[in-house]
């Protein structure tokens, strides 16, 4: 009986659990949907008028839609190794799923929109105070002005040790290439070791 249990087990794959985040209309449903390999299950509202002067669309007039809980994914690395990503609502009025959503989380990402770059604070204040692992992507939307990373890690206070990049959350080879940046920055900070540059 023991042999047995002992041959379910190796058979059970390794779930990692990665958190999306950032502001209101910062990509994280996009980015989620880019990279799953199966359809995302989303809890996407369509924005009516009940949300004038509760959610700011400046930057953002053209969303029409948005994230009332989580948007949630998965990518198969191997049989024995998943990643499972979930996205969080962007708007103050749904934080209180994040403590949920943020249990168990090998880290986090946080998107950035430089058209609103104040959004990501909450996300930044957020792991930083749980001591999650996390990196900052730069979505670089069509006409949004470009600025250096250094001047967006200087605009978010961030210390040197967290990565940032720049990034297309449409695009499923960019948005892979954080989530790589993701774990190995995690797995460096878990085990104490520095991170290659």
């Amino acid at each position: 009986m023991d042999s047995a249990r002992s041959d379910r087990a190796r058979r059970l794959p390794t779930a990692v659990k990665i958190l999306i985040a950032g502001g209101f209309g910062a990509g994280k449903t996009t980015m989620v949907g880019s990279v799953s390999e199966t359809v995302p299950l989303r809890t996407e509202e369509i924005l009516t008028d009940r949300s004038t002067g509760v959610d700011d669309l400046s930057g953002v007039e053209n969303k029409a839609t948005t994230t009332v809980a989580m948007d949630f994914g998965r990518i198969t690395l191997r049989k024995d190794l998943v990643l499972y990503l979930f996205g969080t609502p962007g708007q103050e009025r749904f934080w209180f799923m994040w403590d949920d959503l943020a249990l168990g989380a090998l880290g986090a990402v946080v998107l950035a929109d430089t058209r609103r770059i104040t959004d990501c604070f909450p996300s930044v204040d957020y792991f930083e105070r749980r001591g999650t692992p996390f990196i900052v992507a730069v979505n670089c939307f069509d006409g949004a002005r470009r600025y250096e990373l250094e001047e967006v890690r200087m605009a978010l206070s961030l210390a040197p040790s967290v990565p940032i990049m720049t990034c297309d959350a449409r695009d499923r080879s960019s948005s892979k290439e954080v989530l790589i940046t993701l774990v190995q920055h995690a797995m460096h900070q878990r085990l104490g070791t520095p991170a290659a540059r």
